[in-house]
């Protein structure tokens, strides 16, 4: 058992109901710890008692309550230390899906001497077992709420170790640099070739920016992004909202200022979970609630990841509005014939689809810029702000006499300890797993 876990309350024997709320065909009950095969026993006959099964199997049998009644049939599921999820003694009782069905078997066991699990509790004793990493323990979380495939793709290599071998490649580096640094403090008349200091030390940097580079699509893949469609009245904003949702949702007239309030629309857009924001056209008007809409919609597009700026192609171009760095320029309604040309706008019809999937592909590259061609990238707010305390430490080093600069490499290499979870403090480990559900 590690240092800490009885103090956490992690030697109990846990349980919890480990399927999503409501009726389903099947449920689970996950039990984990020292004693979770003996509390089995007491629920669950069969023509086995789970206790002495083999781990890596599973029993068909029925669920008993304390006085004898039978609550259901199904199977338990047979895990071993360490081969299990937690690296414990597990056992999952699969039972019909029903939530007065789960609730009570629950009961049952909790009232054999199990506990009730704390959130992510499974997860967190899977971390502190050395089963996994914090990176690959986030990567469990953003698996379970991921609602793309570009999501659960990330997630996925989370959960393989592939952020955790990037951050080792860039601590191995680092620890090079640190080395030859020691060295010149030790033996001074020997000398560090100069490459053997600060080559390592570059090629760190370099994985570093690109990681930290990855963490906005880290954050837009499991969070989602905002995308605030925005220009004159009648540039075809609410047509193209419908075209790109795949129905109607906005009213479209001929009429300018039909959209006076914003309206919002949720869809996955190349790969990722995009709320379209459809706003009222930009003009100066004497109408107070338009006038309010204009402005609204001014300062919904300053507040989202990416704006799209509507022209209509078929009329005379105006002048442009001042608009923010995060845009792309749609000439829309190319059905009519373009009047105008420029090589930056992105030719669109709603009506036809012409220049539909182009426009995916450069709201993706926008959003994403360089991550979208990287296999890996950092997928919580926690690992961007450990990967960037490394980098500034990685710099501050730079030029620094050799004690100085060992002092910025081993804060660096804390930082970098912190990302994966190696000597995390225990408030960095608690913002991790109290946002897990309760059964993972």
């Amino acid at each position: 058992m590690l240092p800490g876990m009885t103090r956490l309350g992690l030697s109990d024997t846990i349980a919890a109901v480990a399927t999503a709320p409501g009726s389903a065909g099947v449920g689970i009950v996950r039990v984990s710890g020292p004693r979770a095969l003996a509390l089995a026993d007491a629920v669950f006959r069969g023509r086995r008692a789970p206790s002495g099964t083999p781990g890596g199997r599973f029993l068909y049998g029925q669920f008993v309550l304390p006085g004898g009644e039978v609550l259901d049939e199904g199977l338990c599921l047979v895990f071993r230390a360490p081969h299990s999820y937690t690296g414990e003694d597990v056992a999952e009782l699969q039972s019909h899906g029903s939530p007065a069905v789960l609730a009570r078997l629950l009961t049952a066991v909790l009232e054999g001497g199990a506990r009730a699990a704390r959130p992510g509790e499974f997860t967190l004793r899977a971390y502190l077992g050395g089963r996994m990493d914090l990176t690959q323990a986030e990567a469990v979380l953003n698996l379970v709420n991921a609602q793309t495939d570009t999501a659960r793709r990330q997630a996925t290599l989370g959960l393989s170790g592939a952020v955790s071998r990037r951050v080792e490649a860039v601590q191995l580096a680092v620890t090079r640099t640190l080395s030859a640094v020691q060295a010149m403090l030790d033996y001074p008349e020997e000398g560090v070739p100069d490459e053997e200091r600060h080559g390592p030390l570059r090629e760190a940097e370099r994985e570093l920016e690109a990681l930290i580079a990855s963490g906005q699509a880290g954050r837009m893949a499991t969070q989602g992004a905002r995308l605030a469609l925005i220009g004159r009245p009648n540039a075809g904003k609410s047509s193209l909202l419908n075209a790109l949702l795949g129905y109607e949702r906005s009213i479209v007239t001929p009429v300018a200022g039909t959209t006076r309030d914003y309206l919002e629309a949720g869809l996955e857009l190349a790969g990722l979970p995009i709320t379209l924001v459809d706003t009222a056209g930009l003009r100066d008007t004497d109408d107070v609630i338009e006038a309010a809409g204009v402005v609204q919609a001014r300062r919904l597009a300053e507040g989202a990841d990416l704006v799209l700026y509507l022209e209509d192609g078929s009329r005379e171009r105006e002048a442009a509005e001042a608009l923010p760095s995060n845009v792309l320029t749609v000439q829309t309604k190319t059905d009519l014939g373009a009047v105008w040309h420029d090589a930056r706008a992105l030719p669109v019809s709603a009506v036809t689809g012409e220049g539909l999937p182009e426009l995916r592909d450069a709201v993706r590259d926008a959003l994403l810029h360089d991550a979208s061609r990287q296999e890996v990238w950092l997928g919580t707010q926690r690992q961007q702000d450990a990967a960037r305390r490394a980098l500034e430490h990685l710099r501050a080093s730079h030029d620094l006499p050799d004690d100085l600069a060992g002092y910025e490499l081993e804060e660096a290499l804390n930082a970098l300890s912190e990302l994966t979870g190696r000597d995390a403090q225990e408030d960095v480990i608690d913002g991790v797993f109290r946002n897990f559900c309760v059964g993972k």
